[in-house]
């Protein structure tokens, strides 16, 4: 598995004293661009966001993965020299505020603490709910995913991810956010497809590729696919979206 990522986001001056005292357990990336900033937060798996507080736009990059579901999760620092600054990224959603100065010495037992790196002992869990059979209820979900019938598929996953203890259940709420999203493109409905793919991310990213017999690794790239293709049409033009694209669960033999 990669080492986890922490985002800066700009290229503040401590930036470099941040990768250099954690180059040894994670990896450290900027982010620049706001134009699919939450998006590439969510691909990323980002397990900590560190905001350059001292940038005018320090509110957008505060607030914004923490009004998206598929990127509240995620623990924000903010860097910033002026106390007042720190007070209000408080207010504003931030987990933790502190001054430049105490950054390198404390950055690496913030990551520890702050960064949402997979428990291996729950991924052991998973991995062993993974190897059972998938039950009757998600069984019948997935046929009615396959059926294009996704607005029904939702409420049995549902009840199915409501009964359910254990990581597995990511499983349950993953095909259910797909289907949801194939449902809204079916509606018309383009902002809100591209709303529940983007939450489909958190959940599929961590199952293996082949769990409970269902094709993890297809489903996550027909998502993508579908993602990819909602990204470059344009909103208005939801109604030539090639439904081809809305391809259904596949299930796989031990």
């Amino acid at each position: 598995m990669d080492k986890p990522l922490i985002t800066i986001t700009g290229a503040p001056a401590w930036a470099e004293a941040v990768r250099a005292r954690l180059a040894d357990d994670y990896r450290v990336a900027l982010v620049t661009e706001r134009t699919g900033y939450v998006a590439r937060l969510a691909d990323d798996r980002a397990a900590l966001l560190l905001v350059d507080g001292d940038a005018d736009d320090w509110r957008f990059w505060t607030t914004t993965p923490k009004a998206s579901p598929a990127t509240r999760r995620i623990p924000v620092l903010l860097i910033a020299a002026g106390a007042d600054t720190r007070a209000e990224a408080l207010q504003a959603g931030a987990d933790l505020a502190l001054a430049p100065d105490d950054l390198p010495e404390q950055i690496a037992a913030l990551a520890r603490d702050y960064a949402r790196v997979p428990d291996p002992a729950l991924l052991a869990e998973l991995d062993c709910q993974c190897r059972e059979a998938l039950p009757p209820l998600a069984v019948e979900g997935v046929a009615k995913f396959n059926a294009g019938q996704y607005y029904p598929q939702h409420d049995l996953f549902e009840e199915q991810w409501m009964n359910t203890d254990g990581p597995v259940r990511d499983l349950y709420r993953a095909i259910l956010q797909v289907g949801v999203a194939y449902y809204q493109i079916e509606r018309g409905n383009h902002r809100g497809a591209l709303k529940m793919l983007l939450r489909s991310v958190q959940w599929l990213a961590l199952l293996p590729d082949v769990c409970q017999g269902v094709d993890v690794k297809q489903l996550r790239e027909d998502s993508y696919r579908v993602r990819a293709e909602l990204e470059r049409m344009n909103p208005a033009d939801i109604g030539q979206f090639d439904r081809r694209l809305l391809k259904p669960v596949k299930l796989v033999t031990a």
